[in-house]
């Protein structure tokens, strides 16, 4: 079995006395893992730093085993390590992908999502509101989109006040009536008319738990919460400003 082409470094892990054990995100094979003999040297270290792109050749005998990867430089993200807020961002994306998608499964969406973020972030660019997105992205990649753009209830795409805890769709303040206490208040950043970017990360984060609890079987990693509370705080970085009421945009590409 062969695989060739390009992909960004997730992880790498040591593995014997000179070779690591390298994970990868692709847009045509998904998450792979293969075992790069002398990446633990100090010149093959730096290019599989977590976030750089790297040229991949994958070899395994049979499908079902680990392999290992020619590997050669593509591009570098210096930015990644620029400063705390920018580890985070790299920390977090880093942690769930391989959290959330099994190995080999392609995702190009999410892929996509994934780079866009990882250049934003790079780039010293504003990307607190990208970073929301590509949680929406991975959410409705695994079968948990949220439905935000239309009252579930009466299909009207103004007033959208809150989000169903079980569905994920929204609903109109009018259309909610007394069910209202038992929906979660749709933020501001996400098209309502209350909250900001905390309240719209504690959304995600709730679906996220409920993904974690119907597919992956174990928690969120801790580095997601992390970044969620410098994003919260504005650390660095803008937080996403809307006005009441105002739509969102599309989801990151």
């Amino acid at each position: 079995m062969e695989w060739a082409g390009e992909a960004t470094v997730i992880a790498r892990r040591k593995h014997g006395e000179n070779a690591v054990i390298l994970t990868a995100l692709t847009r045509e094979a998904g998450l792979i893992r293969g075992v790069v003999p002398g990446g633990a040297s100090v010149r093959r270290a730096a290019m599989l730093q977590p976030g750089n792109r790297v040229a991949l050749r994958w070899r395994a005998r049979l499908d079902d085993q680990l392999g290992s990867f020619a590997a050669e430089p593509a591009r570098a993200r210096p930015g990644l390590m620029a400063d705390a807020d920018a580890l985070a961002g790299l920390n977090a994306v880093a942690a769930l992908v391989p959290w959330a998608l099994p190995e080999r499964d392609p995702h190009p969406r999410l892929a996509d999502a994934t780079e866009a973020l990882l250049d934003e972030i790079d780039a010293g660019a504003p990307w607190a509101e990208r970073y929301l997105r590509w949680e929406l992205v991975l959410l409705d990649e695994l079968g948990f989109g949220l439905a935000l753009d239309r009252c579930a209830v009466s299909g009207a795409h103004e007033g959208l006040a809150y989000v169903s805890p079980k569905t994920g769709h929204a609903v109109t303040a009018a259309a909610a009536g007394d069910w209202a206490p038992r929906l979660i208040p749709l933020p501001g950043p996400l098209g309502g008319t209350t909250g900001g970017l905390a309240e719209a990360l504690a959304l995600t984060s709730h679906f996220l738990d409920r993904m974690a609890a119907a597919h992956i079987g174990k928690p969120m990693p801790a580095a997601r919460a992390r970044l969620s509370q410098r994003l919260a705080r504005g650390l660095g970085r803008p937080e996403i400003s809307r006005g009441p009421g105002q739509r969102p945009g599309p989801a990151a590409p």
